[in-house]
C-alpha cells in the first residue's frame, strides 16, 4: 500500500514529509527525483521556502476532469509527472476494464506531441495498459490531437490517450482522454470523468506505481492511420482554381508535418512556413505563451507575411487542435490583422451550410444541426436560422459540442472549429485550416477577399460583435463571491440597457447541464455571459450585439459603439 496516496487536506510539516518520501520511494524519473530530494533536505532543515513549496505540491491533488490532467511539470501529486501518470494511466486501465462487456479486450490508442515528458508520459501509458490487459496501441511519432480523436475512431477501439498541454505554458503538460463505441470518440464527460478519478484515487492509495505490471507487448500504430487522415481530410477541399499566398506557423508545435501532407494531398500549394517556429521545440524559444491569441505570438508569422507579401496567415497552437488566422489589414496596408475566434466561426459556418444546401436534391432541403459553446456569437444561430438548420447551444467545450445530434459543424469562440465530424469529433485545427484555405480560394478565384465576405456576411446576417472582460484574481473565493452577489442582486440595467432576461445555468430547468454561467440579455439584443474560466483563477465575461439595420457602416457602428458600452457597463458593474 502506498502512503504516497491523495491527501484529504493541508498537512503537518511530519505528514508532509512522509507523504513526499513515499513518493519519492516510487518516482522513477531521475530530474524530479532529484528536485524533490532537494525539497525534502530542505525542508528537513526548516527551511521555509522548501517547506512551502512541498504544500503546494502535496496538499493537493491534480483533479482527473473531463478535461483530464494539466499541469506543471515537476514531482508531487500536485504537478505532472510520471507517477502521476502511472496512476492516470492504471485507473484508466482498471475503468477499460470495468466496462468492458465479457469476452471482449478493451483496446486503447495512445498519441503524443512535441512537450518535454510526452513522448514518456505515452510510452509509460502504453507499457502500464498492457501490462493491466488492455489492447494498447501507440501512434508511430508525434503526432497532432486530431490524430488520437481520429484514431480513436478509424482504429474502432475503445478509447484515446494524447499526451499534450495544448497551448500552455512550457513546463506544463496534460493528458486527454476519448472514449470510443457508443461516446464515438470524443472527449469523456460525466460521469465517466468521475468514474475514471474514482479509479485513479484507488491506485494512488493502495499501490507503489513501481510495482504495477507493465508490458511490451503494445502495439505501434502503422503510417496507414495517419495516411488515412490526411486523405479524408484533404477531401474536404475542392481542387483550387486559385491559390493564395500563405504563411504558416505551427507554433514550435507539431502540425506542419501533417498540414503539409494535407495541402499536397488536396492540390494547394506549400505555403511560406515561419522557420523560427516550424519545428517541434519544448521550449517554445521564440513566444512568451505558445498560444496564438496572446499579443506577440503572430509577430513573427505577420514580419514573415510582409516579407512575400501574404493574403493570408494561418497558425496552429502546439498540439494543432486550433486554428488562428490573420488577413490584411484593411486600415494598414503594410499590417496584418488577426481575425476573432468568432469571425472564422461565422464564416466556416457560413461554408457549411452552403455546402449543405448546394449538396442537397431539388425535392428536398438542407439538413443538419450547426452548434456552438454558449459563450461563442449568436452569429451562428443567424446562419442555420437563414438556411433552415437546426441550431443548438452547449456547454462550454468541444467535450459537449461534439455529442451535438445530427453535428454537421460546430465551433467556440476559443479558436476551436469542427468541420468534419464524420472523421473527427472534437476540434481540429488542421481540417479547419484546409477549409478556410478552401474558402479562400474559392473567394480569391472571383476576384474576392475574406474581408469581402465579412462584409457580406454583415449585410445578409447582420454585424455581429464581441468582446470580453476577463478580471483575474488571487483569491479564488473573490469569484464565488462575485457569481452569489450577481444571483442576489442581479442588475436592472448595463451600459443604460435594460435588462430584459436572466438566465442561471446552475438551476435551469433547460436543455443543458448545470452550470456556474449566468446569461444576461438586454432589451436591445446584446448578451452578457459570466463564468468563473475552468482553467484559470479569472472571472470570464462574454459580451455580444448585433445590428441588421442600415447599410454596413451603420451596421458596424451600431453594434461596435452598443459593444463599447457594455464593456464600460459590464465594468462598472464589476466594481460595485
Amino acid at each position: 500500500m502506498s502512503d504516497a496516496g491523495p491527501s484529504v487536506g493541508p498537512l503537518t510539516d511530519a505528514q508532509l514529509l512522509d507523504a513526499a518520501r513515499a513518493w519519492l520511494a516510487q518516482d522513477p524519473d531521475e530530474e524530479t527525483r532529484s528536485e524533490l530530494s532537494a525539497l525534502i533536505e530542505g525542508a528537513e532543515r526548516h527551511h521555509e521556502t522548501a517547506t512551502a513549496e512541498l504544500h503546494a505540491r502535496f496538499d493537493e491533488r491534480l483533479a482527473f476532469g473531463t478535461a483530464g490532467l494539466r499541469g506543471e511539470i515537476a514531482a508531487g501529486p500536485n504537478r505532472m509527472n510520471r507517477v502521476l501518470v502511472s496512476q492516470a494511466a492504471a485507473g484508466f486501465a482498471a475503468y477499460l476494464l470495468e466496462r468492458a462487456t465479457e469476452g471482449h479486450t478493451p483496446s486503447v490508442v495512445i498519441g503524443y506531441d512535441g512537450r518535454k515528458n510526452s513522448a514518456v508520459f505515452a510510452r509509460d501509458t502504453a507499457e502500464l495498459m498492457a501490462g493491466a490487459g488492455v489492447r494498447a496501441i501507440l501512434l508511430p511519432r508525434l503526432l497532432p490531437t486530431p490524430l488520437v480523436a481520429f484514431a480513436v475512431r478509424h482504429l474502432d477501439v475503445s478509447a484515446g490517450v494524447m499526451v499534450t498541454a495544448s497551448h500552455n505554458p512550457p513546463n506544463d503538460n496534460g493528458y486527454k482522454v476519448y472514449l470510443g463505441d457508443a461516446d464515438g470518440g470524443s472527449q469523456i464527460v460525466s460521469p465517466a470523468d468521475t468514474r475514471i478519478a474514482e479509479h485513479i484515487l484507488r491506485v494512488a492509495a493502495e499501490e507503489n506505481v513501481l510495482e504495477l505490471p507493465r508490458s511490451e507487448a503494445y502495439e505501434i500504430a502503422p503510417e496507414s492511420v495517419v495516411e488515412a487522415y490526411i486523405a479524408e481530410t484533404a477531401a474536404l477541399a475542392s481542387v483550387p482554381a486559385t491559390q493564395p499566398t500563405v504563411v504558416y506557423t505551427a507554433m514550435h508545435g507539431v502540425g506542419w508535418q501533417t498540414f503539409s501532407a494535407v495541402l499536397e494531398a488536396a492540390g494547394f500549394d506549400q505555403p511560406t512556413v515561419v522557420s523560427q517556429q516550424i519545428e517541434p521545440d519544448a521550449a517554445f524559444p521564440t513566444v512568451a505563451f505558445p498560444n496564438p491569441e496572446e499579443p506577440g505570438a503572430l509577430d513573427l508569422s505577420f514580419e514573415t507575411a510582409r516579407e512575400v507579401d501574404a493574403d493570408l496567415v494561418i497558425a496552429n497552437d502546439p498540439d494543432a487542435d486550433r486554428l488562428a488566422i490573420a488577413v490584411r489589414d484593411s486600415a494598414d496596408p503594410a499590417g496584418y490583422r488577426a481575425l476573432t475566434g468568432n469571425e472564422v466561426g461565422a464564416l466556416l459556418g457560413w461554408r457549411a451550410a452552403e455546402l449543405l444546401d448546394a449538396a442537397a436534391h431539388d425535392e428536398q432541403s438542407a439538413s443538419g444541426t450547426l452548434a456552438c459553446s454558449i459563450v461563442s456569437s449568436p452569429a451562428l444561430r443567424a446562419v442555420a436560422t437563414d438556411y433552415g438548420l437546426d441550431f443548438a447551444e452547449t456547454l462550454t467545450g468541444f467535450k459537449w459540442v461534439s455529442r451535438t445530434p445530427g453535428i454537421v459543424y460546430g465551433y467556440e469562440e476559443a479558436l476551436g472549429y469542427l468541420v468534419n465530424p464524420g472523421t473527427v469529433r472534437d476540434k481540429d485545427g488542421i481540417s479547419a485550416a484546409l477549409a478556410f484555405l478552401d474558402l479562400a480560394s474559392a473567394l480569391a478565384s472571383r476576384g474576392l477577399s475574406i474581408d469581402d465576405q465579412l462584409d457580406a456576411f454583415a449585410m445578409r446576417f447582420g454585424q455581429f460583435s464581441s468582446g470580453q472582460v476577463s478580471v483575474r484574481v488571487t483569491d479564488l473565493g473573490e469569484i464565488t463571491r462575485v457569481m452569489a452577489r450577481l444571483r442576489s442582486q442581479p442588475p436592472a440595467q448595463i451600459g443604460g440597457i435594460r435588462v430584459s432576461s436572466i438566465e442561471d445555468l446552475l438551476t435551469n430547468d433547460g436543455a443543458l447541464p448545470a452550470s456556474d454561467v449566468l446569461r444576461i440579455t438586454l432589451d436591445d439584443g446584446s448578451r452578457v455571459m459570466v463564468r468563473p474560466s475552468g482553467t484559470e483563477p479569472k472571472l470570464k465575461i462574454y459580451l455580444d450585439t448585433s445590428s441588421s439595420d442600415g447599410s454596413l457602416d451603420e451596421r458596424r457602428s451600431a453594434a461596435r459603439d452598443a459593444l463599447a458600452a457594455l464593456t464600460d457597463g459590464v465594468r462598472s458593474l464589476l466594481a460595485d
